[in-house]
């Protein structure tokens, strides 16, 4: 893996993170754990990518069609992992 695409696949997990946040809300503690949970599936899904020998969507040597699948599927589990449940009366 070259820095360039080391970096470029940073960005994009960094996008992905971002606009899962903005699109679902919430404080600046949930932006850190959606970034770090996005970060987690993308280098994750780009590894299983690489492992299973997938070829969809790759930039250089970025797996990216299954990093943003990796991506997607751990930003949705951590949703759903870490939503907070509303107060009692």
């Amino acid at each position: 893996m070259t820095l360039p695409a080391f970096l470029f696949g940073v960005l994009v997990s960094t996008c992905l993170g971002a606009v899962f946040h903005l699109w679902k809300g919430g404080s600046f503690t949930t932006l850190l754990l959606d970034l770090l949970v996005s970060w987690l599936g993308f280098w994750l899904g780009h590894f299983a990518g690489v492992s299973a020998g997938l070829a969809i969507g790759t930039v250089g040597p970025l797996r990216l069609g299954s990093a943003i699948v990796g991506g997607i599927i751990f930003l949705s589990l951590g949703y759903w992992l870490f939503q907070e449940e509303p107060a009692k009366k």
